[in-house]
């Protein structure tokens, strides 16, 4: 059975919302999608420590659930061995929020396929989707970039919006 590893920020777990909910309160205003269009959401001018809530203790054990993603890695557990590879080691009180919320949300995955890393590129699998492109760039296998606000510009992998691109992309790579 070949493997495919997924990651979690931006792929299955959208803390997106949770980014502009803490800018509107600690600037006053939500940031339009042409401001933060190519780029990270914490660079957009106006509150230069937005990204220092990554580090807080629960910030990645509410976040909601990417649409489809749920279902969509269910279908795929049928015919591939799915891994959870998030570099949650950047961020030391992520590991128990990233494992709780997998525990709530994706039951189903066994907890011996979570793979907690600082970097990627020893991933053995044979797929990886990723929302950043320096993940996918050191990678042996065939990469996914999911479509992220912070990716918009990025040409060089093979893109997928959403998650039923995904299961389209492996329903061709059934047939061949």
């Amino acid at each position: 059975m070949k493997r495919i590893a997924i990651d979690m920020d931006e792929v299955i777990a959208d803390i997106q919302p949770k980014f502009l909910d803490i800018f509107e309160k600690q600037v006053g205003r939500r940031p339009s999608e042409d401001e933060y269009f190519g780029k990270k959401l914490y660079e957009i001018p106006g509150d230069e420590n937005i990204r220092s809530y990554l580090f807080d203790p629960g910030f990645f054990g509410d976040l909601p659930v990417m649409e489809g993603s749920q279902e969509a890695v269910k279908k795929l557990m049928a015919h591939y061995e799915i891994f959870i590879v998030s570099a949650a080691q950047e961020f030391r009180n992520s590991l128990a929020d990233k494992h709780d919320w997998l525990q709530q949300h994706f039951p189903f995955i066994h907890w011996k396929n979570y793979v907690f890393c600082g970097d990627k590129s020893l991933i053995g699998t044979d797929y990886l989707i990723d929302d950043h492109a320096f993940n996918l760039e050191t990678f042996k296998g065939k990469g996914l970039l999911f479509s992220a606000a912070h990716n918009a510009y990025e040409k060089r992998f093979t893109r997928v919006n959403d998650w039923n691109e995904v299961l389209a992309f492996f329903e061709q790579e059934q047939a061949k």
